[in-house]
């Protein structure tokens, strides 16, 4: 490390040249193991966010914080060489709860998934925080525990343990509170690096765009998008990514607990899902499947996917998950005695007649932060009994009156203060708008065959 100086390699990127792999490596490694401190890292993710990466030099970061840890080799545990393992990754949006019933439909399908997912960021909802909701539910198992739990059930969705990717472990914790979410290079790597540590075979990315999203522009998700199947196709690992929409809350629901809450009902009565929630979840679904090739293409993964969840199979194998890893084993059936609310609930009702034609989302996200249900410091904790419910969605005809969503809240005066916010972030207006197709545009990896 001391051929190789923190704060030179710092400067290096803060003047716009583009880093070795040897600088890169050692950075990395003193990220590891402790000798670069967190405001070196600070400083570090601020340039790379201003000056950017060399397809390069984002490939060289992404394997050396993939090999910082652990990588799972899932033949050693009795798979077959080449088995479906396959996982899906979502660059964040409000309300995403999509991975809690993604996961166990391509489970029940016959697909392996191991699922390494992270904390809230930025605006953004993180499933690991909703997951905790659950009492007992252990987000950070053994990798013993882990594989186990993929082999037995067919998938576990855990957070990132101090063996996998250890060093992206910190870099996400610091990116988070310094305003470096956004940057396409550290999104990257610290998405693939994770994957590849999981020992996957296919990846899906389900990359937002719009207004509660990081990348606001169709432009921006497609360059996010190839950045990232062009590294993976580079490490060998079949991707695939997905633009989906995110210019209003996806689903019913933003929060933890509340966020389970629907997901447990998607699984368990699917014909009563919110459409665009149940579109995206299967597309992403039918992709997975193609890739770990146990369908032939995308519509018959579709078609496979729906008759699992609707046959309750992928509700099955969500209750043995949660089980498996210290949840209640009756989770499915009485949800609302674990999944508790906070006490203080108000209605937010339509100031007039009219239609539901944008949301802020972005707002509505950092609102649900303010209350509490997400952070401002890494070490920060959660609230997770916070959050809103029966929110509209875009297109909606409403009354004067009617409820536009549910808030539950600490106290009156939270209430109140979200409340008002609200009403200023859900536009209601004379004139209908069509809403944009929830699935924007695919983009293939040119390993996908």
């Amino acid at each position: 490390m001391l051929d190789y100086l923190p704060q030179e390699i710092i400067a290096r990127k803060r003047d716009g040249n583009a880093l070795t792999a040897k600088e890169l490596e050692a950075f990395v490694a003193g990220i590891t193991s402790g000798d670069v401190v967190d405001a070196q890292i600070a400083a570090f993710t601020m340039a790379v966010f201003l000056n950017g990466m060399t397809p390069e030099e984002g490939a060289t970061l992404t394997r050396a914080m993939t090999n910082s840890g652990r990588v799972i080799d899932w033949t050693r545990i009795g798979l077959e060489p080449g088995a479906p393992i396959v996982d899906k990754h979502s660059t964040g949006g409000v309300g995403d709860k999509v991975s809690l019933m993604l996961a166990p439909i391509v489970a029940a399908c016959g697909a392996f998934v191991p699922m390494i997912s992270g904390r809230g960021l930025g605006h953004t909802g993180g499933t690991l925080d909703k997951l905790e909701s659950i009492p007992g539910y252990k987000t950070t198992p053994s990798i013993e525990a882990f594989e186990t739990c993929v082999k037995m059930v067919g998938t576990a969705i855990i957070g990132q343990t101090s063996e996998l990717a250890p060093a992206d472990r910190r870099v996400y914790s610091v990116r988070d509170v310094t305003g470096t979410v956004e940057s396409v290079p550290l999104i990257t790597a610290s998405i693939l690096s994770k994957k590849l540590a999981a020992g996957l075979n296919g990846l899906v990315m389900d990359v937002k765009v719009g207004n509660g999203a990081f990348m606001q522009s169709m432009d921006n998700a497609r360059k996010l998008s190839r950045s990232i199947v062009n590294v993976a196709s580079a490490a060998g690992l079949k991707t695939t990514a997905i633009i989906t929409d995110m210019n209003e809350v996806l689903g019913r629901t933003a929060g933890n607990a509340i966020e389970v809450l629907e997901a447990v009902e998607f699984l368990v009565s699917p014909d009563k899902a919110d459409g665009q929630l149940l579109e995206i979840t299967l597309v992403l679904a039918a992709e997975m499947l193609a890739l770990g090739s146990i369908v032939k293409n995308r519509t018959e993964g579709y078609k496979m996917a729906r008759e699992c969840l609707f046959s309750g199979r992928a509700a099955d194998k969500f209750a043995q998950m949660v089980h498996a890893l210290d949840g209640p084993s009756d989770l499915m059936e009485n949800p609302d005695r674990y999944l508790k609310l906070a006490p203080v609930r108000m209605e937010v009702l339509a100031p007039h007649d009219g239609y539901i034609t944008a949301m802020q989302t972005r707002d509505i996200g950092m609102l649900i932060v303010a209350m509490g249900g997400g952070r401002t410091r890494p070490e920060d904790s959660v609230d997770h009994s916070v959050g809103i419910d029966h929110l509209v969605n875009r297109g909606c005809k409403v009354g004067k009156g009617d409820r536009l969503c549910t808030i539950y809240a600490k106290t009156e005066d939270m209430a109140e203060h979200c409340r008002d916010k609200l009403l200023s972030f859900i536009a209601v207006e004379d004139t209908p708008v069509e809403p944009p197709a929830s699935v924007r545009e695919i983009i293939e990896g040119d390993s996908n065959g």
